[in-house]
């Protein structure tokens, strides 16, 4: 079995090098030399172990991409860049019809999942590639699909922690917001308390120092109203090893649809995790 091609965007920010170094690390997978990356980059190269990767700013990406596809042949794209570009680069995959796994929050969902839906290619998209963590999304989207209102009444206090330079809100806690909703909560993302100060991080939190670069702390707390019933839940992850290797998870299950010949097709983390 051939190598799956894959070209790693959003190089030089921390998410999409840390993924390269995995795809670089993995017999399963070949990777460019080549990544997308933000008008704001003065760099021409980066350099991911032994391979030297050049950076393709915008005014310059179409062109080049195009010569690529006529050089490497069919491959997966990996976007880790701004949450401002998702759009502008899931319409530029769809155009160029180079299927992608996505790992970028933000943008605007609904027109980015319309623009997959009507092109020839399909894509992973996800908020969230860190598996167990999907696992545990389903868990409580079960939850409040099944027992409706099942905390009623009480009061929810969500934090999530990032490191400095993320720049959104998580995906995954906005999307806990969600399910607390169903079942019964008044919350909104705009509640969620989000901190990125390492100072605080470090002295308040307890996050080691080694991982205030990229780390990934939610706490949901749930607190009866009379104050004695409360519900805690946490995941904490230091580094981010979970999040590459669910990437490359993505990128066999996406090979496996467009060998099945799926186009016009979004698939998520479940879907990765059920494998069907």
């Amino acid at each position: 079995m051939s190598a799956i091609k894959v070209m790693v965007n959003g190089i030089p920010g921390n998410m999409a090098s840390h993924a390269a170094r995995h795809v670089l690390d993995d017999p399963r997978f070949e990777l460019l030399p080549y990544s997308l990356t933000g008008p704001e980059i003065e760099a021409d190269h980066h350099r991911i172990g032994a391979v030297t990767v050049a950076l393709l700013r915008p005014d310059r990406r179409e062109s080049t991409v195009r010569t690529i596809m006529g050089r490497e042949g069919p491959f997966i794209g990996v976007d880790y860049t701004h949450p401002l570009a998702v759009n502008d680069n899931v319409e530029f995959y769809c155009t160029c019809g180079i299927p992608f796994v996505i790992g970028t929050t933000g943008g605007d969902k609904e027109r980015l999942v319309k623009t997959i839906r009507s092109s020839r290619i399909s894509a992973v998209v996800a908020p969230n590639m860190a598996k167990q963590i999907v696992g545990f999304q389903a868990m409580m989207e079960y939850a409040a699909t099944t027992f409706p209102d099942l905390f009623k009444g009480y009061v929810l206090q969500i934090k999530e922690s990032h490191q400095k330079g993320k720049a959104d809100t998580s995906g995954t806690a906005k999307a806990m917001v969600s399910y607390f909703t169903k079942m019964g909560i008044c919350f909104s993302e705009e509640d969620i308390e989000k901190e990125r100060d390492p100072q605080v991080q470090k002295m308040k939190l307890g996050v080691p120092e080694p991982y205030l670069n990229g780390h990934g702390w939610h706490t949901y707390t749930l607190t009866s109203e009379d104050k004695t019933v409360r519900f805690e839940f946490t995941h904490n992850v230091n580094g981010r090893d979970v999040y590459a290797k669910g990437t490359l998870d993505a990128i066999v299950y996406l090979k496996k649809k467009i060998d099945e010949k799926c186009t016009g097709r979004v698939f998520t983390m479940i879907d990765v995790l059920k494998g069907i």
